[in-house]
């Protein structure tokens, strides 16, 4: 989706920097491309660009967890069982939400029960202008559905479309808060 937002923005005559983890994707034409393959690297990448932004979309979550301890080598296979010990990485997207000034801050909710009541509650705890909710079955599809919300607007529901004309709806419904914020 990611992708599809990138290919969108750039049609809608936007300039866009696309900080994307590994994919097969082709990134869209125009792009800024920053690849990045942890976490850290992504929190690293975003806290870098997002001064000089208008916008930030968080259309994937980053890895909620992370091993405590990195290894170099590999483990090796044994008959005992191996436990790894995680650690939460850090909400990149609560930190973009308590760290705006005049930007636009877009989260993405992938839920698979209470849609709505888990997708408003990341709405309010991480101070985003506009929520994107959808289900497990948006990952790999070439459609969605997804259900959008700002914090006083009322729930909007997109039918099932293919990505790049849900990103290019959802790329209008942010122009149309960036233009009330005097952004745009």
């Amino acid at each position: 989706m990611g992708n599809a937002l990138a290919h969108a923005a750039i049609a809608a005559g936007h300039k866009v920097t696309l900080i994307t983890g590994p994919t097969d994707l082709r990134p869209a034409k125009g792009a800024k491309v920053i690849n990045v393959e942890a976490a850290a690297e992504m929190f690293s990448a975003v806290k870098k660009e997002f001064a000089g932004c208008d916008c930030l979309i968080m259309s994937a979550a980053v890895a909620d967890y992370t091993p405590v301890k990195k290894r170099k080598t590999k483990i090796k296979k044994g008959s005992a069982p191996v436990t790894l010990t995680l650690k939460p990485t850090p909400d990149i997207v609560r930190w973009a939400g308590r760290s705006k000034k005049k930007q636009i801050v877009v989260g993405y909710a992938l839920e698979d029960k209470s849609i709505r009541k888990n997708a408003e509650r990341k709405l309010q705890a991480k101070n985003l202008d506009m929520i994107i909710a959808n289900t497990p079955a948006a990952i790999g599809a070439d459609t969605t559905s997804v259900q959008v919300k700002t914090p006083s607007g009322k729930w909007l529901k997109m039918p099932t479309a293919r990505k790049f004309a849900i990103a290019s709806r959802l790329i209008r419904l942010i122009e149309s808060l960036l233009a009330r914020k005097g952004n745009y």
